[in-house]
């Protein structure tokens, strides 16, 4: 009786150690869970505009928005806060030459800037920027400007996905 006692110890002993070991590993490389994101209570009711009101990442927010269950409501009113997205731009650096001068390399550069507004206070507005490498091949011009969208409707999901996060730290 006493070996079976020690046995069972152990192996919840072991049990402890590899979850801890699994926690660690995951936190130490950033992984985070995502998902739904707890918003203040005066965002479940939100106004979403856009400079670009057919723009895709005016879409993936209200999609991203619904699904979070907010809701998004097709018309201003006077006491519900609008989020309003101003602009999104996309700049490319060159990082780097073929030997006979062509570009090789790109660093994609995803510009938002947004605002939140509360009736009756001043607007509280964000900017961020996202960046990726994009390598360029003159050979491969229709690979690459598929590559390339692909690229960008990532960086858009992306950006969707921050901006929710920005949301979600409003605290007021």
């Amino acid at each position: 009786m006493y070996k079976l006692s020690v046995i069972i110890k152990s192996l919840s002993f072991s049990r402890l150690i590899i979850a801890l070991l699994t926690t660690s590993l995951l936190s130490a490389c950033g992984f985070q869970l995502r998902g739904d994101y707890l918003l203040d209570d005066e965002l479940q009711t939100l106004y979403v505009s856009s400079t670009d009101v057919h723009g895709e990442l005016t879409r993936l927010v209200k999609l991203n928005l619904t699904r979070n269950q907010v809701k998004v409501l097709a018309r201003s009113k006077a006491d519900i806060p609008e989020l309003r997205i101003i602009a999104d731009k996309l700049d490319r650096r060159t990082l780097s030459l073929f030997s006979n001068g062509q570009v090789a390399e790109y660093e994609l550069i995803y510009s938002v800037e947004y605002q939140v507004r509360f009736s009756g206070e001043d607007a509280q507005n964000f900017r961020f920027e996202l960046y990726r490498d994009y390598q360029d091949d003159p050979n491969l011009a229709l690979a690459k400007s598929r590559e390339l969208s692909l690229l960008l409707s990532e960086m858009r999901t992306s950006a969707a996905d921050k901006i929710l996060r920005d949301l979600a730290r409003i605290q007021r």
